[in-house]
């Protein structure tokens, strides 16, 4: 690898508002933020939007769709009843 052209690898903290989480990783994303972890250390903070914690699919709030009725009601739209044959 060459030398000198990589960001630096450090810990971050990301933190969620939306669900007042936060987690520590390893980022080569930079901030002016910072915020003492658990350890008692000082992270640059990165805010987002969504996380694991307030992401529907991963909470379990996220609608399930009923694939069944929907090829039902696509077949009473476009008139299809049976099977095709060849």
């Amino acid at each position: 690898m060459k030398k000198n052209i990589h960001p630096e690898y450090r810990p971050v903290v990301f933190r969620d508002a939306s669900a007042d989480h936060s987690f520590l990783t390893n980022s080569t994303r930079t901030s002016s933020t910072t915020m003492t972890w658990e350890d008692g250390k000082e992270y640059p903070v990165i805010d987002i939007e969504i996380s694991s914690a307030s992401h529907p699919f991963h909470t379990g709030r996220a609608a399930v769709r009923d694939a069944a009725g929907r090829i039902e009601q696509f077949r009473r739209r476009y008139g299809r009843t049976g099977v095709l044959t060849a």
